[in-house]
C-alpha cells in the first residue's frame, strides 16, 4: 500500500541563545514546508527544556500552516481532565493543527524522584488517563471510577476542532503496542533504531487484529537526530553528552551526520521498516547553528524526499 512520507522537525533541550532565535527558527519551519514541529516533554531538568503544552500554544499563535505536537506527553505526570482541556483549546485556536502524542514517560526522567511519584503505576495511570481524555474529547459528561482517577459528570467545552483528534502513542514495550492498538490512531517512535521500529509496527499490527481496529499505514512514525557535518563540529560534543545522559544510549548509533545523502539513507531505512512520519532533530547549539541546520534540511533533503516518495492522493473515507 502506498504511503505518504512527511518530514517534521523537533527539539529536546532548548538550543537557542535568545527568544528571537527561537521565533526565527519557527518562522523558517513554517515557511520552508516542513510538515510539523515537535517538542519533547520534560518538567524537571538541569538543562533548559521548554514546557511542552505552553510551547505548542505559543507556536499555534505564531503560525498558520504547520502542524505541531509533543513527542510525547508524559501522561502519568499530568492530570487528564486538564490535559484534555489544553489539547482541545490548542486544537481549536490553531484551526485543527494539533498532533497530540502520549506516553508513560521516560523511566530515566528526573520527575519521578523529584516529585515523589511511583514509577510502577505509570502504565496503569496512563491507560486510565487516555480513556478519560478520549471520552472527554468526544463530548461526554463523564462519570469515571478508576483506580487512579475518579470523576463525576466531568466534561469539557469546546471540544477539539478535529472531529477525530489523533492520539499518537509512544513507547516500544509490549504494553505500549497493546495501548496503541486499543486507543491510538498512530504510533510515534522515540530514539528506536529502524530494526526496533519495524518490530514494534509488526507488534502493533498483530495487536490490532485482536482489538478489531485499524491504524492508517501513514500513521507510524520515527525520529532521529541529524547534522550536516561531523562529530568534531562545534557544539556536537555538548549535544551528544546531553543525549547520552538522557537516554543512556550511544549517540553514534542514533545520529545521522554527513550530507543530504546520509540523512536520506537513514530515512529510507525507517521507511523500509514501515515508518512514514518523521521527527528530525538538528544536532546544533545556538541560534545561527540551528537556523543553518534547519535551512539545509529544508533545501537539501525535502526535495529528495519529495522525489523519492511522491505524495499519494487518497480517497476520502
Amino acid at each position: 500500500m502506498a504511503r505518504n512520507v512527511a518530514v517534521g522537525i523537533g527539539i529536546m533541550e532548548y538550543p537557542f541563545q535568545s527568544h528571537d532565535g527561537f521565533w526565527r527558527w519557527v518562522d523558517l519551519c513554517e515557511q520552508g514546508g516542513l510538515d510539523s514541529i515537535w517538542q519533547t516533554d520534560r518538567i524537571v531538568s538541569k538543562t533548559p527544556i521548554l514546557e511542552c503544552m505552553t510551547t505548542l500554544a505559543a507556536i499555534a499563535g505564531r503560525t498558520r500552516r504547520i502542524k505541531f505536537g509533543v513527542n510525547v506527553v508524559s501522561v502519568a505526570l499530568r492530570e487528564p481532565v486538564l490535559l484534555a482541556k489544553q489539547c482541545a483549546t490548542i486544537d481549536l485556536l490553531s484551526g485543527g493543527r494539533l498532533l497530540p502524542g502520549f506516553g508513560i514517560g521516560s523511566p530515566r526522567g528526573a520527575e519521578w524522584t523529584a516529585m515523589n511519584i511511583d514509577t510502577t503505576t505509570r502504565g496503569r495511570k496512563t491507560d486510565e488517563a487516555l480513556e478519560i481524555i478520549s471520552r472527554l474529547w468526544a463530548g461526554e459528561a463523564l462519570d469515571y471510577d478508576g483506580r487512579h482517577f475518579k470523576l463525576t459528570k466531568a466534561s469539557i467545552s469546546p471540544t477539539p476542532v478535529q472531529p477525530d483528534l489523533p492520539m499518537w502513542i509512544g513507547g516500544s514495550s509490549e504494553a505500549a503496542m497493546k495501548r496503541t492498538a486499543r486507543l491510538g490512531t498512530g504510533w510515534q517512535a522515540g530514539a528506536e533504531t529502524p530494526q526496533t521500529v519495524g518490530s514494534v509496527i509488526a507488534g502493533i499490527k498483530a495487536a490490532l487484529v485482536e482489538t478489531g481496529r485499524t491504524i492508517d499505514e501513514d500513521h507510524y512514525g520515527a525520529a532521529f537526530a541529524f547534522r550536516f557535518g561531523g562529530p568534531d563540529d562545534p557544539g556536537v560534543a555538548k549535544v551528544s553528552e546531553q543525549y547520552r545522559n538522557r537516554t543512556g544510549r550511544d549517540p553514534k548509533d542514533s545520529f545521522a551526520m554527513g550530507d543530504a545523502d546520509v540523512i536520506l539513507q537513514r530515512l529510507t531505512e525507517y521507511v523500509e521498516a514501515g515508518a512514514s512520519k518523521f521527527i528530525l532533530r538538528p544536532i546544533a547549539d545556538g541560534d545561527a547553528d540551528m537556523l543553518l541546520q534547519t535551512k539545509r534540511l529544508i533545501e537539501d533533503v525535502l526535495p529528495l524526499v519529495a522525489a523519492r516518495w511522491p505524495k499519494v492522493r487518497k480517497a476520502a473515507a
